[in-house]
Parts: C-alpha cells; sequence; structure tokens
C-alpha cells in the first residue's frame, strides 16, 4: 500500500505539473504585441492594407516596370530593371498578404453589417486581385485566402484562369459600386483618420470602383470585345449610379508620411546616407526624346537638365577635354582615342536620358565615374523632389482621371458609344495629367503642338497615355501588352530582344503548390521568345493577350 500511495500521489503530481506547464506554454506563446482576432479593431488593419497596397503599386511603377516601359534606367546594380533579369525571384507573397488583412476586414465589416467598410475592401480586393492575375496570369482566387482551413483545397488553391479572375473582379465591384452609393452620414461606421486615400469619403470610393471596372473591361477587350462594349457602354449609359474620375481632385492616390524609411517615398535621401538608391537611378532616352520633341514641360517637373553638357567641336585643337562655361568641351579625336562614335553620346543641352539596356549604362557618354550609381554629370538625373522622403506630387497613383479619359478615348475610338468624341477625351486626359503636375495652364499650348494635337490613331494616343503614366509604369505595361504602344525597342544588352510580358511564377510557388502551378503553366502560350525559359517565361502570353498578334 505504501508502495502504491507514492505511485499514486507521483501520477497526480505528474498530472499537475503537467497542466500547470501547458497552461504557462500556452501563456508563453501568446504575443503580447499581436492582434486579436477576436478584439483587433478593424480599422487599425484597413489602415495598414491601404498603405501597403499604395507602396506596392508606387513600388512596381517606379521601379522595374519603368524600366521595361524605359521610362527610367539604372546605372547601378541594373540587371532586372533594364534588362529584365528577374531569374524567377518575382513573389506574390506581398500580395496575398495585403489580400489576408483585407479580408480580415471584410469577414467584419460582415459581422458588423458595415456597408462603408465591406464596399471599399471589395474595392482593394479587386484592385489586388487585378494586379496579381496582370502580373502572372492564371493564379489562386476563388479558393485563396482560406489557408486557415487546413483542408487540401485551401492548402494548395488551385489556379482560377485569367478570365475568371477578371469577371469576378468586375462583379465584385459592381456591388462594391452599390455599397458605396449611400452618403457619408447614412453609415454606420468611418473611415475618418484611417483612409490615407479619400479619408472616408464613399463618394469618391464609388468612382474608384467604377473607374476600375472601365480599367478591367477594357483590358479584355481585345479577348472579350462585346462584353467589354457593352460593359463601358453600360458604365456610360448612367453615370448618375456609375460615377467615374473624371476631374483630378478625385484622383485615388496616396501621399507619404515620411517619418521613417518604410513611410517615404522609394530611393528617397532622407534615410539613405549615400543617395545611392536615387542616384542609380536615371531617366531613359525613350522618354526623354518622346517628350523633347513635343516640348512637353513635364519632363521639368520629373526631371533634372543635364548638369554639364557635352559639345564635340571639330575647331577644337586635338586632345580637348575640358569644361569651360559649364559644358565639357571635346575634339573629335578624344571620341576616336576611345572608340567611342559620335551617335553613341548625347550632346543635348537641356535633357539626356540613358538609352535602354546598354552595356555598362554608369558611363554613358562619357562620365567620369565609373561606379555603380555613379556621379554622372553628363546624363539627366531625376527631379530633386525626388530625393525628398515626402511632398505634395509625390504619391501613389492608383488611378486618375487622367487614365479614365484615356480609356474612354480609346473607347470612343472603337467606335463605341461612350458620350463624347475620341479627340475630346484625349484632350482632357492630357489636360488632366497636366493639372495633377502642377502645369494645368501650360496644356492648351502643348496640345497645339504639331506631334500632340490629335490624329485619331491608336499609336498618337497611347504613347500620350504611357508619357501620362510617369512613376504609374506598370498600368502603361499591361495596355503595351494590349496594343502594342507604344512601339517600345528592348535594348541592345536585355536578355530577350523583345520587352516582356508577364512576371515568372517563382520557384517557392512551384514548390509548395507543384500540381496546380503546372497546371496553370501549361495553360501559358509559347512564344519565339519564351523557348529557352520553357513554358514558365516573362515571354510567354498569358489569356489575356493569347491569339491576338500583341505586343509582338
Amino acid at each position: 500500500m505504501k508502495f502504491n500511495n507514492k505511485l499514486i500521489f507521483g501520477f497526480v503530481l505528474t498530472c499537475l505539473l503537467t497542466v500547470s506547464c501547458t497552461e504557462e506554454l500556452v501563456e508563453m506563446n501568446i504575443n503580447p504585441n499581436g492582434a486579436n482576432p477576436e478584439t483587433a479593431n478593424p480599422n487599425l488593419v484597413l489602415s495598414t492594407v491601404l498603405t501597403e497596397a499604395g507602396k506596392t503599386i508606387v513600388n512596381l511603377g517606379y521601379q522595374d516596370i519603368a524600366g521595361v516601359m524605359q521610362h527610367t534606367q539604372k546605372d547601378g546594380w541594373s540587371g532586372a530593371h533594364n534588362q529584365y533579369a528577374w531569374n524567377r525571384s518575382n513573389s506574390w507573397a506581398g500580395y496575398y498578404a495585403i489580400l489576408r488583412n483585407n479580408q480580415f476586414v471584410y469577414d467584419k465589416a460582415i459581422e458588423l453589417d458595415q456597408e462603408l467598410h465591406m464596399g471599399v475592401t471589395l474595392v482593394i480586393k479587386s484592385m489586388m486581385f487585378g494586379l496579381i492575375t496582370d502580373l502572372w496570369g492564371d493564379a489562386p482566387y476563388s479558393q485563396a485566402l482560406r489557408g486557415a482551413e487546413g483542408t487540401p483545397e485551401a492548402t494548395f488553391p488551385a489556379f482560377d484562369t485569367q478570365e475568371e479572375i477578371y469577371r469576378g473582379i468586375l462583379s465584385d465591384l459592381e456591388t462594391a459600386n452599390e455599397l458605396l452609393s449611400q452618403p457619408r452620414a447614412a453609415y454606420n461606421s468611418s473611415l475618418d483618420g484611417v483612409d490615407v486615400y479619400y479619408n472616408g469619403d464613399p463618394a469618391k470610393w464609388r468612382k474608384m470602383a467604377n473607374s476600375l471596372r472601365l480599367r478591367y473591361y477594357m483590358r479584355v477587350s481585345e479577348k472579350l470585345p462585346e462584353f467589354a462594349r457593352q460593359g463601358i457602354e453600360a458604365l456610360l449609359a448612367d453615370p448618375t449610379s456609375n460615377p467615374l474620375i473624371v476631374n483630378p481632385t478625385d484622383d485615388a492616390s496616396m501621399g507619404f508620411a515620411g517619418i521613417s524609411n518604410d513611410t517615404s517615398w522609394p530611393a528617397n535621401t532622407r534615410y539613405d546616407a549615400d543617395a545611392s538608391n536615387y542616384r542609380r537611378l536615371k531617366m531613359c532616352q525613350t522618354l526623354v526624346e518622346a517628350m523633347r520633341s513635343k516640348n512637353d514641360p513635364r519632363l521639368t517637373v520629373w526631371a533634372n537638365p543635364v548638369q554639364i553638357p557635352l559639345v564635340v567641336d571639330e575647331s577644337l585643337p586635338p586632345g580637348t577635354d575640358r569644361v569651360e562655361n559649364g559644358r565639357r568641351l571635346l575634339s573629335p579625336d578624344v571620341l576616336a582615342e576611345r572608340n567611342v562614335a559620335l551617335e553613341d553620346i548625347s550632346q543635348n543641352p537641356d535633357y539626356v536620358g540613358i538609352p535602354p539596356a546598354i552595356p555598362g549604362p554608369q558611363v554613358y557618354n562619357l562620365s567620369p565615374d565609373a561606379n555603380q550609381a555613379s556621379f554622372n554629370p553628363h546624363v539627366s538625373w531625376l527631379n530633386d523632389r525626388y530625393r525628398q522622403a515626402t511632398g505634395p506630387l509625390l504619391r501613389a497613383r492608383i488611378i486618375s482621371a487622367s487614365e479614365v479619359n484615356f480609356i474612354l478615348a480609346e473607347a470612343a475610338l472603337k467606335g463605341w458609344n461612350v458620350g463624347n468624341t475620341a479627340e475630346n477625351y484625349y484632350n482632357t486626359a492630357i489636360q488632366a495629367s497636366f493639372t495633377t503636375w502642377g502645369l494645368g495652364d501650360q496644356a492648351s499650348s502643348y496640345l497645339e503642338e504639331i506631334d500632340v494635337r490629335f490624329d485619331g490613331t491608336l499609336e498618337q494616343l497611347m504613347e500620350q497615355k504611357w508619357i501620362a503614366s510617369w512613376t504609374a509604369a506598370a498600368e502603361s505595361w499591361f495596355d503595351y501588352r494590349r496594343t502594342g504602344f507604344p512601339a517600345l525597342e528592348a535594348g541592345p544588352f536585355a536578355i530577350r530582344s523583345a520587352l516582356p510580358v508577364r512576371f515568372y511564377y517563382m520557384i517557392e510557388e512551384r514548390n509548395l503548390n507543384a500540381t496546380e502551378t503546372e497546371r496553370a503553366m501549361s495553360r501559358l502560350e509559347e512564344t519565339n521568345f519564351s523557348e529557352i525559359d520553357g513554358q514558365n517565361s516573362a515571354w510567354s502570353k498569358p489569356w489575356v493577350i493569347q491569339g491576338t498578334g500583341k505586343p509582338w
């Protein structure tokens, strides 16, 4: 009995210790700084959703896609930017992280019957899934964001087709339009102080929802022309029920607080001691020359003039290479000694861009500094405002009045019934862009330039839309795939002789969700430029441009 009592006592003690330790371990594994899904304030989560979405968009349009669309070139660490050397490293993890947080807010809004929050989160959901399918093609959509369920379908979600995703986006945006149709005072919730786009104004969010509908109808117009025509005409037939962003004051955009590197304009110099991220981003020759030829004053807002222009003068004595009166004077033999042809440099006295995808961009135009992120005084740097952490023009530009009017101009050019002429919409789009950049009073004279006056061609329209997409170049890339305009050529050092049309499915997705990723890859259309990579290539065509012959 003595032995048995000890045994019983030991067993009870073990149980008590086990329960106690388990409870302590559970308590220890609760993050005191983490958000509890049961009690978290959805407004705080929504604020993060909006800011992260804005940063994602500006990082696309100001960084590597700006290189693809030849707005900018890098003169240091330039492979991904200038040459499209992405190495299957384009991850969508950050996009889905935004969507998961957005889904939390949406679910809370359903639970609390908050129609304002429901409408706003449907707009964000549509925009982010739109970006995912625009960038990659087929992707997890209808079965996405369910990982917590732990089921095989949720853990290894199927990839919806690109067509299904676009149709789902358009359906959600139509629902959002209805949810956002009430006056601000009619809602039982508020976004004041949280909403970094519109400060909680449902009327402006409604315009954003419908403007995105316009964007995605036009996106599928080559593949589903009648569906797109009917959708766009229906939007324009009832502007009261389907208001659009037609004035720059309603643009969907986001400023930057500038209080840390994470809340600042990308590549700012306040939090970059040697300014290398700012210095290595230079203007691209393609954009510079397109704007110079049209006397476009927006160039003065976006770029700095070249610090020291080159002047090659045959009358100079042999061996001349000196800076005088703010110009670098060169005799022709100096170029010959360096094996540089006259046509390989730019003697522009005002703005000089780096040609796309050239070898050694850091030494272009006889730069005296061959370092990465060089101090090249013979090319145009970005305007000094892009050194700053914040500023009135430093905004993530999500969708604008300029874009909306360009879309309507294109629809009118197709002969669709959109209530006005292509020329009027084209002129209004350019006026809106000039107003956005603080040059509204100069638009009328620009519209009188010979190469700017509307000539009724899609090529001209898309070139102007491309120029207006400065710092939002991703949208121009999607237009380029669909139309082939502007007619850009890959530079000599690019890894292919054509511009890419999508992102690679990343290695981690192929490893973790191999079966579904392989199925999605099998639906891509291989091209002459994708043979080296196989189907998962940046030069394989997703559904939206398959069979269109575009862009090449």
